[in-house]
C-alpha cells in the first residue's frame, strides 16, 4: 500500500458544490487579505501584521520581475529620516490578476502606500495592501471580479485552489523519508531554493507551484501544460508508444483517459533540486503517476499525484491537490530577475 499524503482538503464529494465552495472560498480570501502574503513563496514571517504603517514617498525602481515584484521608493520612516524602502508584493500574475502591469508605475512617481512593517525596526522594508498616485491612481493587493468560463474538456487557464492552505513554504511532515532526504529536510534553508538562482524544479513541485498553469489541446496526440512565469512547456503524449527523448527535470510524458479522468505516467528525469516538494530533492529513479479530474461545473480540476523515488522516499507518497478555474488572458513572460531573488530571499528573514 502506498504512504497516503494529504496536505489539502479531502476530496470532493459533492462536485456541484463546486462553484458555491470557491467563491466562499475567494470572499475569505478578500477578508484575510492584506493578502498579498498568502501566496508567496515564503512565510513573511518578517512582517507585522500588526503593525500596519502608512507612508509618502517617491519611487526610485519599480521591477517587474521573477520571483516578485519590487517596488523601491525613498520615504520617512517613523524617526522622520528618509530611506529607501523596499516593497514587496507578489508575482506578476498574481499582480495582473490584481490590476497592476509592468507600466503601473516608474521611477519619479508620487506615492502613498500602505502596508505591514518590518518586525525589525531597522529594516526598512513593507509589505503592500494599497498604493495611491499623485494623480489619484489608487492600486490594491484584491483581486478583480472577472467573469469565468467553465472548462469541458480540462482546458483552460488554473491556479492553485487553496483550500488546503499555503502548504508548500517548507518540507512536508510525515512523509516516509530515507535517510538522505533527512539529511536534506534537516538543513533546510529558504536559501536553498533553486528559484533563488532563476531555476524551475520539475513535477510534482512544478504544479505545487502558485503559478497559474494553462491546458490546451492542440491536436488530439498531445495535452500541452503551460507554466506561467516558466520558460518550458510540459507536453503530455497520448501515444503511450512514443520514444523518449533526453532526460530532463520536466520527465516524459504519456497520457491516456480512464472514462473521464487523464491518466499520466511520467519517467525519463534527472536529479532535480526540490523536485518533489519544498526542500525536498528528487532523483534520476523518480516515477510520478497523476489522475487529473474535472468538476461536473467545469471550474475545478482535483489532482491526485503518487511520486516514487526510492533515492529519497522509502516508499509512494500520494499527493492530492486542486486548482480552480480563473478568466482566460495572456500568459505573463517575465524573466526571472537574479536582484529580485536576493530581496525575496531577504523578505524571508527574521
Amino acid at each position: 500500500m502506498p504512504f497516503y499524503h494529504r496536505q489539502t482538503a479531502p476530496k470532493i464529494v459533492d462536485r456541484s458544490n463546486i462553484s458555491e465552495l470557491l467563491k466562499l472560498w475567494a470572499r475569505c480570501i478578500l477578508i484575510l487579505s492584506a493578502a498579498l502574503l498568502m501566496s508567496a513563496h515564503h512565510s513573511h514571517s518578517n512582517l507585522d501584521r500588526n503593525n500596519v504603517q502608512s507612508h509618502r514617498g517617491t519611487v526610485t525602481k519599480y521591477d517587474w520581475g521573477m520571483p516578485h515584484v519590487f517596488i523601491k521608493a525613498m520615504a520617512p520612516n517613523p524617526k522622520g529620516e528618509v530611506v529607501e524602502y523596499s516593497i514587496e508584493m507578489l508575482h506578476p500574475s498574481g499582480m495582473i490578476q490584481r490590476g497592476w502591469n509592468k507600466q503601473s508605475l516608474r521611477p519619479g512617481d508620487q506615492i502613498t502606500w500602505e502596508g505591514p512593517a518590518d518586525k525589525n525596526p531597522t529594516r526598512n522594508f513593507s509589505g503592500m495592501i494599497w498604493l495611491e498616485k499623485s494623480d489619484g491612481t489608487r492600486l490594491t493587493m484584491n483581486k478583480k471580479d472577472l467573469p469565468i468560463e467553465p472548462s469541458t474538456d480540462l482546458t483552460g487557464l488554473w491556479v492553485r485552489d487553496l483550500r488546503g492552505g499555503p502548504f508548500h513554504y517548507y518540507p512536508p511532515s510525515g512523509w516516509p523519508f530515507t535517510l538522505a532526504a533527512k539529511k536534506i529536510v534537516d538543513g533546510f534553508s529558504e536559501d536553498q531554493n533553486p528559484q533563488i538562482e532563476c531555476k524551475d524544479p520539475g513535477p510534482p513541485k512544478a504544479t505545487l507551484l502558485p503559478y497559474p498553469i494553462r491546458i490546451s489541446r492542440p491536436d488530439n496526440q498531445t495535452i500541452v501544460f503551460d507554466y506561467e512565469l516558466r520558460e518550458k512547456s510540459r507536453v503530455i503524449y497520448l501515444d503511450r508508444d512514443r520514444p523518449p527523448g533526453a532526460p530532463s527535470s520536466w520527465g516524459h510524458s504519456v497520457g491516456w483517459f480512464d472514462r473521464d479522468t487523464l491518466v499520466i505516467e511520467t519517467t525519463n528525469f534527472v536529479a532535480d533540486r526540490w523536485g518533489l516538494h519544498t526542500g525536498v530533492d528528487s532523483s534520476d529513479q523518480k516515477h510520478l503517476m497523476e489522475r487529473v479530474a474535472l468538476s461536473d461545473d467545469g471550474l475545478a480540476l482535483e489532482f491526485q499525484m503518487i511520486v516514487t523515488d526510492p533515492v529519497y522516499l522509502s516508499e509512494p507518497v500520494t499527493i492530492d491537490y486542486y486548482m480552480a478555474k480563473i478568466a482566460d488572458r495572456q500568459l505573463v513572460e517575465v524573466p526571472c530577475s537574479l536582484e529580485n531573488a536576493r530581496l525575496f530571499l531577504e523578505a524571508g528573514l527574521d
